[in-house]
């Protein structure tokens, strides 16, 4: 069953987006393959090379509109229209399964394209763009992080990716220069 925040979870497939040089976790057909399997489907062929370029410019359109939104802002016309674009092209749902815990959109694998494999990422994007749960959608308050998530706390006040990784990181900042001033 997809979650409503996989298009998300694929846009940080690339992260520390802002250091000089961002971390890749996709570098290659094969890794897309494995993310796939682990992330959407259960089974997922690798792709050819300009198909694998395909699913790379898709992760980079949802990021850039996601991160739009997140920070206030519409996302760009040219953006919002290669997801659109992505989205006609991209097989449509038309059939359920049952899985455990409920029920998901069954996908069309035959085409080996990298629509075909990454639809529902382009479903759960479409879906949370026109969902009620936009505004939960934050960037990471670090600024090299960049990560992208669904603020499901109650507040909905969640500034860091995670606690452990980037909110720790702040905290101790915080501590270092609070201390160096009261010496």
């Amino acid at each position: 069953m997809a979650r409503p925040d996989l298009c998300l979870d694929f846009a940080n497939t690339r992260y520390w987006r802002g250091q000089a040089i961002p971390t890749e976790t996709l570098n290659g057909a094969d890794a897309l393959a494995a993310w796939t399997v682990a992330n959407v489907t259960r089974e997922a062929r690798p792709l050819a090379r300009r198909e694998f370029e395909r699913a790379l410019e898709a992760r980079e359109t949802i990021y850039r509109v996601f991160d739009a939104t997140a920070r206030g802002k519409a996302p760009a016309a040219a953006d919002l229209q290669a997801l659109n674009d992505l989205l006609a092209a991209a097989p449509s749902r038309t059939t359920l399964r049952r899985e455990r815990g409920g029920f998901s959109w069954d996908v069309d694998l035959r085409g080996g394209t990298a629509l075909g494999q990454l639809a529902p990422v382009l479903w759960t994007a479409g879906d949370l763009l026109t969902g009620n749960r936009l505004d939960r959608v934050r960037r990471c308050a670090n600024p090299e992080c960049g990560w992208l998530f669904l603020d499901d706390s109650r507040a909905g006040k969640r500034r860091w990716c995670s606690m452990s990784a980037c909110g720790n990181r702040a905290k101790a900042r915080r501590h270092y220069h609070k201390s160096k001033e009261e010496a």
